[in-house]
């Protein structure tokens, strides 16, 4: 099973960007899409972004022209560019494979108001 570490989180003002970086320990995915996640307080785990192996993207429409998904090209790291923060984007972000979804330790992002 694949396995990836996140890593990138941190605490932000309002409007600062991160990038988030997840690195998987192979490229032998049972998944055509891997996901960006997040868990905020009190709220179930959700994807914010996807990419495909044939790089399609696809968001959730709260983050929707503020965040970018990406992958470098050997395809055993993915990224995720997050600007414009918003408070409600505070949460703890993982990588998984999309419908094989195991869970790493993610990376916390806190946005201050």
């Amino acid at each position: 099973q694949v396995r990836f570490v996140e890593s990138g989180g941190g605490l932000v003002h309002a409007g600062e960007s991160l990038i988030l970086s997840c690195v998987a320990s192979e490229t032998r995915f049972r998944s055509d899409v891997i996901g960006w996640y997040r868990q905020s307080p009190g709220e179930l785990r959700k994807m914010v972004a996807a990419i495909s192996t044939s790089g399609r993207s696809n968001y959730a429409d709260n983050v929707k022209g503020r965040f970018t998904i990406s992958k470098n090209a050997a395809g055993n790291t993915f990224f995720l560019r997050m600007n414009d923060l918003k408070p409600e984007d505070t949460g703890v972000y993982y990588c998984a494979e999309y419908l094989y979804e195991e869970w790493g330790q993610g990376t916390q992002v806190t946005v201050s108001p």
